[in-house]
Formats: C-alpha cells, sequence, structure tokens
C-alpha cells in the first residue's frame, strides 16, 4: 500500500532534503523515524528536492508498506522527530501515485525585510538599501513570455529540459516583511533564489527589465544575478490531482 506523507521542516539543521553520504539530510531523518516505528526498512520518495537550508511549509513524500496504517502514526512520527520536523497529515493514494511525478505544481514563497528583526533574523533576508517593488513586478512579468530557464539553473546539473511552466510570479508586502512569490509546474536547482537575486537587481536599479529579457534569452547563468541567501526561502505548497489542499 502507498502512502504519502504531508510534513513540513526548518531546513537550519539539514543539509537540505536528499540524502548525502557525508551530511545529515530531511530525508534521512524521516526514513530512520518510519523504519524504526514501523520496523521495516522505509525508503521514501519526496515531491522535490530543497537545498541546504531551505525550508519547507508543505511537503509530501511517498512510502510502501504492506499493511493498512491510521493516523496514530502521526502522533507517534511527531512524537520520535525533533522540533524541527513536523508531520501533519497521511494520505493512502494508489500504488502508482507519485510523490516527485504527480505534482501539478510547486509554489514557493522568498522573504526579505530591510531593517533589522530580532524575530526574522533567521528566516529572511535582510536588505538595507531600497527597493521599487512596482518596478520588480513588472519584471517579474517579463517571465511569463519564456519557458526555458537555463540561465537561472545551477550549472552542470543533470536534468534533461530546462523547460518550466510558470503559474506566478509576484512581489507584495505582508506588514514588515517582502514576499516573493513563485508557483511554476516544476522548478530548476537554484531556480528560484537565482530569480530572486535577479529581481533584486532590477529593484535596486542595476539592470533594467530590458537586461532580464536578455539574461533569459542568454541561457547563460553567469548572466543573472546571485544566488540569494536559502534561509529566507520556503516551499510553501505542492499540489497533486488527488489530494485537498
Amino acid at each position: 500500500m502507498r502512502y504519502f506523507l504531508e510534513f513540513s521542516y526548518n531546513g537550519a539543521d539539514y543539509h537540505g532534503w536528499q540524502n548525502q553520504p557525508n551530511a545529515i539530510s530531511v530525508q534521512e531523518v524521516l526514513e530512520k523515524a518510519l523504519s524504526t516505528l514501523l520496523r521495516k526498512e522505509i525508503a521514501i520518495t519526496g515531491a522535490g528536492r530543497t537545498d541546504a537550508g531551505v525550508h519547507a511549509k508543505q511537503m509530501f513524500a511517498h512510502f510502501d508498506v504492506e499493511s493498512v496504517l491510521d493516523q496514530n502514526l502521526i502522533y507517534k512520527l511527531n512524537s520520535y522527530l525533533p522540533k524541527s520536523i513536523a508531520i501533519h497529515n497521511l494520505h493512502l493514494v494508489a500504488d502508482d501515485a507519485h510523490a516527485r511525478f504527480d505534482a501539478e505544481s510547486r509554489t514557493y514563497e522568498y522573504w526579505i525585510v530591510t531593517k533589522k528583526d530580532p524575530f526574522l533574523n533567521e528566516f529572511a533576508y535582510c536588505l538595507k538599501y531600497p527597493l521599487d517593488v512596482d518596478l520588480m513586478n513588472e519584471a517579474a512579468k517579463v517571465l511569463f513570455e519564456y519557458k526555458d530557464f537555463q540561465c537561472f539553473s545551477k550549472s552542470n546539473t543533470d536534468v534533461k529540459t530546462y523547460l518550466c511552466d510558470l503559474m506566478h510570479a509576484e512581489w507584495k508586502w505582508q506588514g514588515e516583511k517582502l514576499v516573493f512569490t513563485i508557483q511554476a509546474d516544476r522548478f530548476l536547482r537554484n531556480m528560484v533564489r537565482a530569480v530572486v537575486g535577479t529581481l533584486l537587481n532590477v529593484g535596486s536599479g542595476k539592470i533594467t527589465i530590458v537586461d532580464v529579457r536578455k539574461i533569459v534569452e542568454s541561457k547563460d547563468r553567469s548572466n543573472a544575478g546571485v544566488s540569494v541567501p536559502a534561509h529566507a526561502l520556503y516551499l510553501t505548497k505542492v499540489i497533486y490531482p488527488y489530494i485537498k489542499n
């Protein structure tokens, strides 16, 4: 029987989602917890890979077992797991359901503050210079003209295609916090942080909207902005056709 585990995590303590040979990962901690509680070696497949330090407000992973599980497993897992990982739901799905390939879209948020905030220092990127948010939103609209986002992809990746279907990209103030929300069917490695870095260059006057088009069309990562820090990035939603959000 196949189950989807729905959970969230603070990524500060982990070297990303995926298992690493010499560093702790979220996947490793979850697999150990499931294997211990179910008394069987359990392997899980996540909806995607988050980089070291990136957080997830909503993440899914699937795993297989031979017997029916009850919701009490959620309580047991939360008691066993560290405070940085929280289990929210357990979904029984079809045997061929896949946490990665069946996802229709993924949504990320990037948080920015413009003054020192003791409650957000570890969870938002602090910028001391002013930003033209309206111009950054105009630049974000340019991205919808394209499908190939190789210029925002980490170099030397093993992807077969750089095509992504962008659904939403917008900057909005939420109180004292500036939040960039971006949704697509898939994301390339390091893509969101590179997009943010490029749009910040627009907002600070370093480049123009015309430059953004040139950067995307160049398909060259060195032309795009720097990758902004990981600690302010959040995977916030993963949508499947058979799971209600």
